[in-house]
């Protein structure tokens, strides 16, 4: 897989800034096949950074309803990477 196939896009919310800027970890969507090993390599490879752990998170999707309805919203996978204290990541 290429790398930007398996970072799908950045997620930046308001924890996911202060964790940035406090600690060094952000956070990203990524492919639902890829490994921790794969996230660390395309990080590497778009950002040009030093990434030092990958955490992942499987996250089910919830039930919605409307008047017509329930349906489910689709599974996200996510990653938290800490980088290198020395490098940032400009997302904004």
């Amino acid at each position: 897989m290429r790398s930007t196939d398996i970072i799908r896009r950045p997620i930046v919310t308001e924890k996911s800034t202060w964790e940035a800027s406090e600690h060094n970890r952000y956070a990203f969507e990524v492919d639902r096949a890829a490994a921790k090993p794969d996230v660390r390599a395309a990080v590497q490879d778009l950002y040009d950074v030093r990434v030092l752990e990958v955490a992942i998170q499987n996250r089910k999707g919830q039930m919605r309803r409307n008047k017509f309805g329930y349906w489910k919203t689709s599974d996200v996978k996510r990653a938290i990477v800490k980088i290198h204290p020395e490098d940032r990541i400009e997302l904004i």
